[in-house]
């Protein structure tokens, strides 16, 4: 029995477990720590199984929309978060996650490395239906804990909406109606004094 195949494979899936070490500015809604980038991604799919509804695109393949929500954030391993309204560090932030996409996906064998590699350049390009769907997801979670939180987040680097609407208004690309329910979240939060 040749173990080359499954060794890659266990390997890649252990260097995978870095994630649950790359926290974000989001945080958690009870314990008010910073959320992992492996618990963004828990929640992604949670996202995704029941809010695959509201996708534009009627019968979108969830399990491919599964896989980009759950392997996106993989690059921050190497590159870390930038977070979502740091203009000087998005400036190289593909540059950067590029170089760690094929460092990581390398780490699987052929012909899976290929196929995770072009899920995650599929994901960046935002242009097929699912890519749409699953970005929308990736938009709107940090969105809904930053409501749920006050806008700990946004207070916390002095964000405001308007910068909250152009950074995710794209939501609508993938699902019209979690957009439209964005949108609500975001006026209440306004009305609540969590978001200037």
């Amino acid at each position: 029995m040749d173990l080359t195949r499954i060794t890659q494979q266990i390997r890649f899936i252990i260097e995978a477990d870095k994630l649950k070490e790359i926290f974000r500015q989001t945080i958690c809604t009870q314990s008010r720590r910073a959320e992992n980038d492996a618990e963004h991604s828990w929640h992604l799919a949670l996202l995704v199984v029941i809010l695959a509804e509201h996708s534009n695109t009627p019968d979108i393949d969830l399990l491919r929309v599964l896989k980009m929500v759950t392997i996106h954030d993989l690059v921050e391993i190497d590159a870390g978060d930038t977070f979502a309204y740091d203009t000087a560090g998005m400036a190289d932030q593909h540059e950067r996650e590029a170089v760690a996409a094929d460092r990581i996906f390398g780490m699987l064998p052929a012909p899976q490395n290929a196929e995770y590699r072009a899920l995650w350049d599929e994901f960046e390009a935002r242009e097929t239906p699912e890519a749409k769907f699953a970005a929308a997801v990736d938009r709107f979670q940090p969105m809904l804990l930053n409501c749920l939180t006050e806008g700990a987040a946004w207070k916390k680097h002095g964000i405001t909406s308007d910068r909250v609407i152009a950074r995710n208004k794209h939501i609508a690309e993938g699902s019209a109606t979690l957009w439209a329910y964005a949108e609500k979240m975001l006026a209440d939060a306004i009305a609540a004094g969590h978001l200037k």
